[in-house]
């Protein structure tokens, strides 16, 4: 299976289709991968296993987000003022 993920992380060009955000503002799908990606770092690092497997939603997020939202969410992370659950 990890070398499944690691193919898919290989040949990734641009963010798949979801269906959970079907219209053309991308905005919540945007947010939704920074989450992901948030707290698979956390759910696996507290399980002391590799968190290779979250590369996916980083990079998603990463062709979605405007990197200035981005930096403005590591921010509010590190002050503790994060609107997300994660």
């Amino acid at each position: 299976m990890a070398e499944a993920i690691q193919e898919k992380i290989k040949n990734y060009r641009t963010a798949p289709f979801d269906a959970r955000f079907p219209n053309t503002n991308q905005t919540r799908n945007c947010f939704q991968n920074y989450l992901d990606f948030h707290r698979c770092n956390k759910a696996l690092s507290d399980k002391g296993q590799d968190v290779a497997p979250c590369d996916w939603y980083q990079r998603v997020y990463k062709s979605l987000c405007p990197m200035s939202w981005v930096s403005k969410w590591d921010e509010q992370i590190e002050s503790g003022s994060f609107p997300g659950k994660i």
